[in-house]
């Protein structure tokens, strides 16, 4: 799916991957936030994501022009999770939004390791 703007010279496309790839820069600049995180489904083992891969860490779908996110995250031990999901909730939904001029519906935030340092 894609988002669809139509105007009268023509039309602006936005493909999902796009959304994603800015949500996890967003992401990646949050505090707390050490990396997106890739399931191997296979055996459960959770693999944290370089920066050319932040996409596989992120589900984006889209319907009527309004976006649903789910974050697969990896967070710093020792801080606070909630807090970190919670703002990394608003800074996307804001970011995005900006960016796009869609409408985000909800961002899903999936801890899904912790790194210890």
């Amino acid at each position: 799916m894609f988002a669809l703007f139509e105007y009268d010279l023509g039309k602006v496309v936005i493909d999902k991957e796009v959304i994603a790839k800015i949500a996890g820069v967003v992401a990646m600049g949050c505090y707390g936030v050490v990396g997106m995180a890739a399931r191997n489904i296979k055996d459960g083992f959770v693999k944290l994501l370089g920066f050319e891969n932040l996409t596989r860490g992120i589900d984006v779908e889209i319907n009527d022009n309004k976006v649903s996110i789910k974050l697969h995250i990896v967070v710093e031990y020792g801080t606070n999770i909630s807090a970190i999901g919670e703002s990394l909730m608003n800074t996307v939904k804001y970011k995005l939004e900006q960016f796009t001029g869609l409408k985000i519906e909800n961002v899903l935030v999936m801890v899904e390791g912790l790194r210890v340092e």
